[in-house]
């Protein structure tokens, strides 16, 4: 809701040498704080929909960029990037959340995965999934979708990103993820604090196959 510090994620882009960032949840104030602490320096191509909740950065060049179109809450944005010859789409995910209305988050993770379904082997889903690994709905999106958690695939498939902002509770939940396809391989995932946020924020290294 545009309360993250943004120069501490303008930090963690600039330390972690990040490619791509994916934000949910991001107001046009949010954005305007960005710029101001000089996201455009690092990342100077966007695709940004504040109006539709998630938005995309990159060091690379964006193409193909949008909403998608899968009747889920409000639209995930999309974009794609050429990386060693090769088209890689992104898909900047926030699905409703199940404790406002579970049919609606399962009327969104059914939509996810006729997404994935109909994608090709170079694609990466990434961002706040509102679900954990227990959750059927997101195996099945795993499974249907030919995709790989990233956590799962290097030995980390417990790792908690909510809640991140309570003093005296320590994140018990993991909803935040980086699935990739058959096209991609994972080298290493970590998780990052960021002040103003109750997310972690994921920072995944992947690799084309």
């Amino acid at each position: 809701m545009g309360k993250a510090d943004a120069r501490a994620v303008v930090r963690l882009v600039r330390s972690e040498r990040i490619d791509v960032l994916a934000v949910q949840e991001l107001p046009s104030a949010g954005v305007a704080a960005l710029a101001k602490a000089g996201l455009g320096r690092v990342l100077p191509y966007r695709e940004l929909h504040p109006e539709n909740d998630s938005s995309l950065y990159s060091r690379l060049p964006l193409t193909h960029g949008g909403p998608v179109k899968a009747g889920t809450a409000w639209p995930q944005t999309t974009a794609r990037v050429k990386v060693g010859g090769r088209s890689v789409r992104l898909v900047a995910v926030h699905t409703y959340y199940p404790l406002g209305d579970a049919a609606r988050w399962g009327r969104d993770m059914t939509a996810l995965t006729s997404v994935a379904r109909a994608d090709g082997p170079d694609t990466v889903f990434l961002g706040d999934f509102n679900a954990s690994l227990d959750h059927a709905l997101m195996r099945t999106l795993l499974s249907s979708g030919r995709l790989t958690d990233t956590h799962a695939e290097l030995g980390r498939g417990w790792s908690p990103t909510w809640p991140a902002d309570r003093p005296l509770l320590p994140p018990l939940v993991q909803f935040d993820h980086v699935l990739h396809g058959t096209g991609l391989a994972a080298l290493s995932v970590t998780e990052r604090t960021v002040p103003g946020t109750d997310h972690r924020a994921v920072i995944a290294r992947l690799a084309l196959r």
